[in-house]
C-alpha cells in the first residue's frame, strides 16, 4: 500500500523490484490475479517465462468448460454451467427451516399458506426479530462481496457466505429449499436469478449478483446486490446503475396506504426511461417466519397485485431490469433463469418494514450511507 493509501505493486520481472503499474491484458481477461510491470520493456523482457502462466490458465478452464451436462439444450447467450462442489452441512445446533432436513426441500409452513392473500402484521417482537435477521443477512452478503473478484469462483463465493452465515448462527436460507444445492445464488451477466455457485472463475467485464437470505431464531432476512467484476462495459455500468435506481424509486414510495401493485408502475417507469426492460416471471414476496410469502410485488406496471400496505408489513421489492427482451428462460437444471436474447441482466434487493410513518430499510448496508458496492 503507497502512502496515499492506493495499493501498489512491484514488477514481476525477476530481479527489478521497481513499483510497476503496468498489468498484463492477457492476464486480466483471463481473470490472473497480480501480473504487474513497471514498464513495456520488462514486460517484453518476460514475456518468454509469463506467456507460459495464459497457457496454463487456459488449459486449466479448457477442461472446465468442456463440461456440458446438457448437449441438447441450445443456449441464450455466452455463459455456460461448470461443475458443483459437494452439499455444504449446517451443524446440527443452528435452527433450521422446516424444509432444510426434508429430501425434496418441500416448505410445508409456506405450502399451507399457498393462495392466500391475507398479509400479516408483525408484532413488536416479531419486528425485533427481523431486524436481528436482516442485520445478519446484510454480514453476510458484505463477506461474500469481499472475495467476489475475476479470478475468483461462483464456489468460493457460496463456501465464503455458508460459513460467515454459520458463524453467526445462521442457517442459508437458499440451502435445500425445494431442493435448490447452495447457500446463496451467483447470476452472471445474462443470468436474471437463481444461478447456481459452480467453478466457473469470475472474469473481468462480468457483473455478478450475490443474492443471500439467512434464517436466524424463525426469521428470514433476504437481500442481493449486482457487482462490477473488474473494468465493465458502459451498457453494464448504465444497466447496474438503472435497476438500483428503480429499487430506490419504489422504496421511496413505501409507506401505510399505498397499494402494492403501484411498485411496479414506479419502476417500469424508470427502467423504460433509460431503454431497458422489466423481467416479469418474479417478483417481491412477503418474508418473515416464512422465506416466502404474501404479498406478491410485481416489479412491472398494471399487475394485479392485491393487498394495501399497513404498518408491520414486512416483504422485499427486487427489480430484475433486462438490457434487451424482458422474457426469460430456465435451464435444464431448473433454477438458473436467463434472459431469452442472451443479453445482460441485473437485480437489486432489500428487506423492507413498513412503519407508521413510511419504510425502514431492514437489510441496509451500515456504511457509506446506504452506498451500493458498485459505487465504491
Amino acid at each position: 500500500m503507497s502512502a496515499n493509501g492506493v495499493s501498489s505493486h512491484v514488477c514481476e520481472t525477476n530481479g527489478c523490484g521497481a513499483e510497476a503499474k503496468l498489468q498484463c491484458p492477457t492476464c486480466i481477461k483471463l481473470g490472473i490475479q497480480g501480473s504487474y510491470f513497471c514498464s513495456q520493456s520488462c514486460f517484453k523482457g518476460s514475456w518468454e517465462t509469463h506467456k507460459v502462466l495464459h497457457k496454463k490458465t487456459r488449459a486449466s478452464n479448457s477442461g472446465l468448460s468442456q463440461y456440458n451436462p446438457w448437449p441438447y439444450y441450445m443456449f441464450t447467450g455466452s455463459l455456460r454451467p461448470y461443475p458443483q462442489s459437494n452439499k455444504r452441512e449446517v451443524p446440527p445446533p443452528i435452527g433450521r427451516p422446516d424444509y432444510a432436513d426434508d429430501p425434496n426441500g418441500f416448505p410445508a409452513s409456506e405450502q399451507k399458506l399457498r393462495g392466500t392473500t391475507s398479509i400479516k402484521c408483525l408484532s413488536d417482537e416479531e419486528i425485533e426479530g427481523m431486524r436481528v435477521a436482516c442485520k445478519l443477512a446484510r454480514e453476510v452478503l458484505d463477506a461474500g462481496v469481499n472475495v467476489a473478484t475475476a479470478g475468483v469462483t461462483t464456489d468460493e463465493i457460496d463456501r465464503v457466505v455458508h460459513e460467515a452465515a454459520v458463524e453467526r448462527e445462521c442457517y442459508p436460507s437458499p440451502l435445500n429449499y425445494h431442493g435448490f444445492p447452495k447457500s446463496c445464488c451467483t447470476s452472471i451477466n445474462e443470468v436474471i436469478c437463481h444461478g447456481i455457485p459452480d467453478m466457473r472463475p469470475l472474469q473481468n467485464g462480468d457483473i455478478c449478483n450475490i443474492d443471500v437470505t439467512v434464517y436466524h431464531r424463525d426469521y428470514h432476512g433476504d437481500l442481493n446486490e449486482t457487482l462490477y467484476i473488474g473494468e465493465v462495459s458502459n451498457t453494464s455500468k448504465n444497466l447496474v446503475k438503472t435497476t438500483w435506481e428503480c429499487l430506490q424509486k419504489s422504496i421511496e414510495i413505501v409507506k401505510p396506504g399505498v397499494k402494492y401493485r403501484d411498485v411496479g408502475a414506479v419502476i417500469q417507469k424508470h427502467a423504460h426511461s433509460q431503454g431497458f426492460s422489466v423481467v416479469r416471471s418474479y417478483c417481491g414476496h412477503g418474508i418473515h417466519h416464512l422465506f416466502h410469502t404474501a404479498p406478491s410485488v410485481p416489479h412491472y406496471a398494471k399487475n394485479k397485485a392485491v393487498g394495501i400496505m399497513k404498518p408491520g408489513h414486512s416483504f422485499t421489492i427486487e427489480p430484475m431490469i433486462s438490457e434487451g427482451t424482458w422474457k426469460d428462460e430456465q435451464w435444464p437444471d431448473n433454477w438458473t433463469a436467463v434472459t431469452a436474447d442472451g443479453k445482460l441482466s441485473a437485480q437489486f434487493e432489500e428487506t423492507l418494514l413498513v412503519t407508521e410513518t413510511g419504510v425502514e430499510v431492514l437489510t441496509r448496508r451500515r456504511d457509506k450511507s446506504g452506498q451500493p458496492y458498485f459505487m465504491d
